[in-house]
């Protein structure tokens, strides 16, 4: 059983368990008050399934790609949460979600997951299907678009303004229950650098 976070986009937080599916989700596609919003939803779910922390065997967290502010809230969150519990975090790629609940809601063939990048940027990333353990194909690694220029799809284009927590921690079962993890890096999808920069220091003369 999996506690999930997600704040790639808005803030999604959900327990799902490989057997159960998802037991519990909440989610909002506010992309301003992350902070403000993880700790009621991680203490929403567990309340709501009647699940102690001690009970969860891991934390996903989702990766991006999203901008910097965001994410950051989010991964941090799970980190935390997951060094509290004494359980390990399974970082997810967060298009990875909206492409397995696309599919499993019965879409098939070619998917392009859009989302907003900010900057008039879009995340883009593209999909074939789910694989033989349940986990969605990805063609290529996220990547930055025009937001007004991005590629015509060779199939479905599918703009997304949230991430599902829920299928996000369905993929890190899927994942587990397959023995694939890791199945994302460690590190935040930011996909440009942040806009703040360590200062280079003064030079100080005696």
């Amino acid at each position: 059983m999996l506690l999930a976070i997600d704040t790639s986009t808005g803030t999604s937080v959900a327990v799902v368990d490989l057997d159960g599916g998802i037991l519990a989700e909440t989610g909002t596609n506010d992309t301003m008050r992350h902070a403000e919003l993880i700790g009621d939803g991680i203490r929403d779910v567990l309340g709501r399934v009647g699940v102690r922390p001690a009970d969860l065997s891991g934390v996903a967290s989702g990766m991006g790609p999203g901008p910097f502010t965001g994410l950051r809230v989010g991964i941090a969150a799970a980190r935390a949460f997951a060094l509290g519990i004494g359980r390990p975090v399974v970082p997810v790629v967060s298009h990875d979600a909206i492409a397995h609940a696309w599919y499993a809601a019965g879409g098939s063939g070619l998917l392009q997951v859009v989302t907003d990048a900010r900057r008039r940027e879009s995340a883009v990333s593209d999909y074939d299907g789910l694989d033989d353990d349940g986990l969605p194909v990805r063609l290529a690694v996220p990547r930055l678009e025009p937001r007004d220029a991005v590629p015509a799809p060779r199939g479905i284009r599918l703009d997304a303004d949230t991430v599902s927590a829920g299928s996000l921690g369905l993929v890190a079962e899927f994942a587990h229950a397959a023995g694939r993890l890791p199945i994302a890096d460690d590190e935040a999808l930011y996909l440009r650098a942040p806009d703040v920069t360590p200062s280079a220091g003064k030079r100080v003369l005696r």
